[in-house]
């Protein structure tokens, strides 16, 4: 009585047999792969100069040529996948448990609650992301951590809205009224039986805004608010080739396509989730 079978496991073999999914699944697995086992595929440190071999073009030492600094460009790519992952993975779930808890208060509690939640999550949402990002890091300060929660807020709204929907249909479900009539409270209605019923849209969005936050994180490292010096990350290393672009493209061009593969990767990940799990594609 506590679930409604709104997942069979027929629509996750059929994820499996889209040609998007495959495609996107194995971009992310690369990054994955690149992000973890980073300190043993390369025999260099993302901060470590040689002052001997800066601006180097692809060599067999440095497959993608070194930085200003001498540095590797390759091993700071690789590093750099750590730093948007990171960012993406705790602010995509942060912004996904909060606006799952915010949203189904909301849908289940209706009245002034659901107004005072939803009008403010409709004054976060009249922002443009970008810019409410800036705002919340040229505040707090540029760091890591600034930029992971100003990602999550501004992902906030989301997955309020979409959790208000999903829970307004889930209680006018029949198992829910009998779960009333049972003298079951809101806490356990909700932790037990609306949550659950709801999860499935609210990961296909999370694994779409994986996506953005990669970008929005690229962003602010770019505008020198995300991750501060000497860590690596793909948008302080395109921000960093902007003074050696005639000299040695690569420097943007490697961190470029790093950031374009993985984000093409969770887009084609995710439309190919959202597709398998709608019932209307039957």
């Amino acid at each position: 009585m506590s679930t409604v079978a709104v997942n069979p496991p027929g629509r996750l073999r059929r994820l499996g047999r889209r040609p998007r999914a495959l495609v996107g699944f194995v971009l992310v697995a690369i990054a994955v792969f690149a992000a973890i086992f980073a300190p043993w595929l390369t025999p260099y440190t993302p901060v470590q100069p040689d002052f001997g071999a800066m601006l180097s073009g692809p060599t067999l030492a440095h497959p993608f040529g070194t930085d200003d600094l001498g540095r590797d460009v390759l091993t700071r790519v690789l590093y750099g996948a750590r730093v948007s992952l990171l960012i993406g993975t705790v602010s995509v779930a942060v912004s996904l448990i909060g606006g799952a808890l915010l949203g189904s208060v909301a849908g289940y509690a209706g009245g002034w609650v659901d107004g005072a939640i939803m009008r403010a999550m409709d004054i976060v949402f009249a922002f443009p992301s970008i810019l409410l990002a800036l705002g919340i890091t040229a505040v707090l300060g540029p760091s890591l951590g600034n930029a992971i929660l100003a990602i999550a807020v501004v992902n906030l709204p989301v997955f309020a809205r979409i959790a208000r929907a999903q829970t307004l249909v889930v209680i006018s479900l029949d198992f829910v009224e009998a779960k009333r009539a049972l003298g079951f409270g809101a806490v356990h209605i909700l932790t037990r039986t609306v949550l659950p019923n709801i999860a499935t849209p609210l990961v296909v969005q999370g694994s779409l805004l994986f996506a953005a936050a990669i970008i929005t994180e690229s962003y602010l490292s770019f505008l020198g608010l995300g991750a501060q010096p000497p860590t690596a990350t793909w948008g302080t290393m395109l921000h960093d080739a902007i003074g050696f672009l005639s000299l040695a493209p690569s420097l943007a061009w490697f961190p470029g396509m790093a950031i374009f593969l993985t984000v093409m990767g969770f887009n084609l990940l995710g439309d190919a989730m959202r597709d398998a799990l709608d019932p209307r594609s039957d």
